[in-house]
């Protein structure tokens, strides 16, 4: 894991600085790239499950 973290904060930080986009695909795929990425390092072997719940938020960001 220690191996995989610079990778994966490189890129969540380059997949968090497309938000300014104004698609609800493009801003679910970037939540589901940054939830699955989340999964990953607080809970090793999540991807999944970090995926399905930032894209979900991702798609909803600006109907709340």
């Amino acid at each position: 894991m220690q191996k995989k973290l610079p990778f994966l904060v490189f890129a969540a930080i380059l997949g968090l600085s497309a938000c300014n986009s104004n698609s609800d695909l493009e801003r679910a795929l970037i939540g589901a790239g940054a939830g699955c990425i989340a999964g990953e390092i607080i809970d090793d072997g999540e991807c999944l499950t970090g995926a399905a719940v930032g894209g979900a938020a991702g798609a909803l960001y600006d109907d709340i």
